[in-house]
């Protein structure tokens, strides 16, 4: 596994030769060793038409390729840092939110319409998040951002999870989404800042779920 959590804030990356890392551009904080760093305009390894989905969305993040010998310490705007580590499946979440991954992870992008329908076109209205949402498969390790640290909650076939659409981070196996009302809802638990909306997630995998409704 390339990146090691230094704390809660900043991770640590290990470059070998032959092998490559890609990273939000901003994002390296110090390094030491023989590293180059070189804007990636094809936005990693889904080439162009992973980069004109995202500019499509209205979600382009600027990337750059880290190569070299040596270690990099990665981490940006104060945001707390998760690492999922994947095993050949598919990590479904937002640009922005991707601090740095593995240059052996394939990069893609996804209309949320395809797996929710007119729901997951309305997810996106709803969260701001747009229609596109960026896929990351294969062995690798993936480090993610968020407000206030991140859980990792199960989804099985037999509990389906809700979740708080402005909580929402990533989510990663065979997992449908849809929205739905839930009136009242946020009145009860104190956030009636908007449409009361519910995430659910549902068949196997795992969504992670950050500890505050505030965007990146």
């Amino acid at each position: 596994m390339p990146f090691r959590e230094v704390n809660s804030k900043m991770i640590e990356a290990t470059v070998l030769p032959g092998q490559r890392l890609f990273s939000q551009r901003g994002a390296m904080l110090a390094y030491k060793g023989d590293v180059s760093f070189t804007p990636n305009v094809q936005g990693g390894q889904g080439g162009v038409m992973s980069m004109i989905g995202r500019r499509v969305a209205n979600e382009a993040t600027p990337l750059m390729t880290v190569e070299g010998s040596g270690t990099v310490f990665f981490g940006h705007g104060g945001h707390h840092i998760q690492v999922i580590n994947l095993a050949g499946d598919t990590l479904y979440v937002e640009a922005d939110r991707l601090l740095a991954f593995d240059g052996t992870l394939q990069q893609g992008t996804m209309f949320l319409g395809s797996q929710g329908g007119v729901m997951g076109m309305v997810h996106g209205q709803v969260t701001g998040q747009g229609l596109f949402t960026t896929t990351l498969k294969g062995h690798g390790a993936v480090a993610v951002m968020a407000h206030g640290g991140v859980i990792e909650v199960p989804i099985s076939p037999q509990r389906p999870i809700h979740v708080d659409p402005q909580a929402y981070v990533a989510h990663h196996g065979d997992v449908r989404n849809k929205l739905s009302t839930a009136l009242g809802w946020r009145d009860m638990v104190g956030r009636g800042s908007g449409e009361a909306f519910q995430l659910e997630l549902s068949g196997s995998g795992a969504v992670y779920v950050q500890a505050s409704e505030e965007k990146l």
